[in-house]
């Protein structure tokens, strides 16, 4: 059976072609056509000799994600559907601001969710399997290309919201990081990138312990845990005190700007009270929140709060001192939208 040679770091590599009585700056020429170039086979490797392109061929695979279908939305968001190696499928979304200049891939690290959030389409799926640190990097290389060819501009930002929560394949999704903010390969600063959390206390103290350098962004959804018991249910053991002292953790030891995502439902989670609530859990240390507008999911029947009941919320927050972003939807016409990736297509 073939190895994936895209798990092995910068060492092992050195270490292989060492054992392949080869000279080790091979390593580099392939760690660059692997995490740069992004290529699919061994033969694109053309500064190999054929000989050598041909013995780790024999031994070793490249699991390469391939884009498989795209969708276009009215308003310039393009989503991915990637094929794996295995057959199964996942999702990828470009979301473009030109006039900003701000081009962000959103990103996934699971096929399927385990977590079943109760107003998310991904959280219907099971989950199937989590995605190495190649396939998560490969939605990058695809994406880029995208971006480029439409709008002229590489990807600015990363967002790891898409299917799948990133710290239940921790391992696979920090190497990823690793791959795409390396010096040696696509050197995007870990500032642009913001890995997003339902809420897993032990493991955000475990991003604090490893001095991560990338934003981290909490799905709240609800200030109280009553109400985020009802439509999040790993709130029932990573309640709100324990998240906001791994947050407050994690902040003391990183100094990482930290978000919370909101997504306000009409008449549950948008009162002024849900405002007040919300304002106090933004007193443990500085943070964003971004209300997002909830976006259709078939089969449920949550509403998105209507727009005066949006900005009196808002204002309550504003009001309190608290930073505030009203995110709409984007590519909602072809179901990119935040909660909305499920393969569906």
């Amino acid at each position: 059976m073939k190895k994936n040679i895209r798990n092995l770091d910068k060492e092992e590599l050195r270490d292989l072609f060492k054992s392949m009585g080869q000279p080790s700056y091979r390593a580099d020429q392939v760690w660059r056509w692997l995490w740069v170039e992004g290529v699919s086979t061994f033969e694109e490797m053309t500064n190999l000799s054929k000989a050598l392109r041909s013995e780790l061929d024999e031994g070793f695979e490249i699991d390469k994600a391939i884009v498989a279908s795209v969708q276009n939305s009215s308003d310039g968001t393009v989503k991915s559907a990637f094929k794996l190696v295995d057959g199964a499928t996942v999702e990828a979304v470009l979301i473009p601001v030109p006039d900003d200049r701000r081009f962000t891939l959103c990103v996934s690290c699971q096929v399927g969710c385990s977590l079943s959030c109760s107003f998310c389409a991904t959280g219907r799926m099971k989950r199937v399997r989590n995605l190495t640190a190649g396939e998560i990097v490969d939605q990058f290389f695809e994406v880029n290309k995208q971006s480029l060819e439409i709008f002229g501009h590489p990807l600015t930002n990363i967002v790891y919201m898409g299917m799948g929560e990133p710290l239940l394949t921790y391992r696979e999704v920090m190497k990823s990081i690793d791959r795409i903010t390396d010096q040696d390969g696509i050197n995007m600063s870990p500032r642009r990138i913001t890995v997003s959390t339902a809420g897993i206390a032990k493991m955000i103290k475990k991003l604090a312990d490893d001095e991560v350098r990338f934003n981290l962004a909490l799905s709240l959804h609800a200030a109280n845990d009553k109400k985020r018991d009802e439509i999040m249910a790993i709130n029932e053991q990573n309640d709100l005190n324990s998240l906001m002292e791994a947050l407050t953790y994690f902040h003391r030891k990183t100094g990482n700007r930290i978000s919370y995502e909101y997504i306000a439902f009409h008449e549950f989670n948008d009162s002024e009270e849900d405002a007040e609530q919300l304002a106090q859990l933004c007193t443990n240390f500085p943070v964003r929140v971004n209300i997002i507008e909830y976006n259709p999911v078939e089969g449920l029947d949550f509403i998105k709060s209507d727009e005066d009941r949006l900005d009196r919320f808002a204002g309550i927050l504003v009001d309190r001192g608290v930073r505030v972003t009203v995110r709409r939807s984007r590519g909602k016409d072809i179901d990119a939208a935040c909660g909305q990736l499920a393969n569906k297509n």
